[in-house]
């Protein structure tokens, strides 16, 4: 993947976004548990931050997801990890279906508004028993007449205490676990929709969470992305953006730490000299940003192959693994050379070691990510058939 005079554009454009709108505000959201969502979004759709891979005839900027890549990474440098998320929530996780397989009135009424930052959007899959099997989720939507009756609940459910609308996953028939689901938007408004209280969380302090009820919630069969049953093939095609998106901004936010760690072991002095002068400390951080710049590759490759129409979900899955797994390894040993500010609530380090944990949770924990991978690789345990020899 090549970076254009574009892409280093809009890379300026977030960047500097994220210094005037989002770091200012950081300490006041944290402690809020929650961030003004529709405030933030309006300022994102009108520079085009909200629909830079969206169809042009629904107010998106109609480029290549590369420059979603961009963007992503740059969000990651925000000194904090709840904001971004729930940005690439709206971007990456809740719109992407809607925008290809959604029909023109569906997307007029809630795709167009949400590029303009008019509509918060959320995504529900997860529930309190189906994480990351999302094969075995419960909620069920029945038809009558031209409607869905939607029941059951949804759980973990990031800008949910703000979203104007939901993507939700639910059971449509009682065929097979992976042919019979369907993706349908159901609208805050609706009777029967309820929320729990904010969801307390170790990380992603800013980010809004909580568990979504459906009672009797009906909604007209329109509000169905695409055919009915392939909603679960919908969803995994989400994930793939959903988990290149995730990675490309965890590059960001580990870029930051380690020029945050960088400038602090410059100016600590201990036994006469600087911190970072110690070949210990020194090599390592070489050693993590070299591991940061290898992830970034693994990133732009995988971009590369989905702009080119590839199937991206091995890419996918190992670049979410690693950003999971090198998230922790790099906030741990930053926070360490920090002593104790690093062990503070408020430091920037700490809450990079803490919001960082969601990224081997969220969006397929890292053993689905394995499993995935080895699938690919067909490495797994092939299983006996009735008759075959023992």
């Amino acid at each position: 993947m090549l970076l254009s005079p574009e892409h280093e554009a809009l890379r300026r454009t977030t960047r500097e976004f994220v210094e005037k709108e989002i770091e200012p505000h950081i300490s006041e959201w944290e402690a809020a548990g929650a961030f003004p969502a529709h405030d933030l979004f309006a300022k994102l759709g009108k520079l085009g931050l909200l629909g830079i891979c969206k169809p042009v005839e629904f107010g998106g900027l109609g480029l290549d997801y590369s420059y979603n890549v961009v963007v992503a990474e740059e969000l990651g440098r925000a000194g904090c990890g709840g904001v971004p998320l729930a940005i690439g929530v709206q971007t990456d996780m809740a719109t992407p279906a809607l925008a290809r397989f959604g029909s023109d009135e569906l997307r007029q009424c809630f795709l167009a508004p949400a590029i303009r930052g008019e509509m918060v959007a959320a995504i529900a899959v997860s529930e309190p028993q189906a994480g990351s099997d999302v094969a075995a989720i419960k909620t069920r939507a029945r038809s009558e007449g031209d409607d869905y009756i939607i029941d059951g609940s949804k759980m973990w459910i990031t800008n949910s205490m703000q979203a104007d609308f939901f993507c939700v996953l639910a059971n449509t028939s009682e065929g097979k676990p992976h042919f019979n689901k369907s993706l349908i938007v159901v609208p805050r408004q609706t009777p029967g929709l309820s929320f729990s209280a904010k969801i307390d969380k170790l990380g992603m302090r800013s980010s809004d969470t909580a568990q979504v009820f459906f009672d009797q919630v009906r909604v007209p069969q329109s509000h169905r992305i695409g055919a009915e049953g392939m909603g679960f093939m919908l969803q995994m095609m989400q994930f793939q953006e959903e988990r290149l998106w995730g990675a490309a901004n965890a590059v960001g936010a580990m870029d930051k730490v380690i020029a945050t760690t960088i400038d602090y072991c410059r100016q600590r002095h201990t036994f006469g000299q600087a911190l970072i002068d110690n070949q210990s400390v020194h090599f390592r951080l070489a050693e993590l940003q070299t591991e940061v710049e290898c992830l970034r590759a693994l990133v732009y490759q995988a971009t590369a192959a989905h702009i080119a129409g590839e199937d991206i979900t091995r890419l996918a899955s190992m670049a979410k693994l690693k950003a999971g797994r090198l998230m922790r390894e790099v906030s741990d040993q930053c926070l360490q050379y920090f002593g104790g500010m690093g062990f503070t609530w408020d430091h920037p380090v700490s809450r990079a070691y803490r919001d960082g944990r969601l990224v081997s949770i969220g969006g397929g924990a890292d053993e689905i990510m394995l499993g995935i991978i080895c699938k690919l690789m067909d490495i797994l345990p092939r299983r006996a058939k009735k008759g075959d020899a023992a």
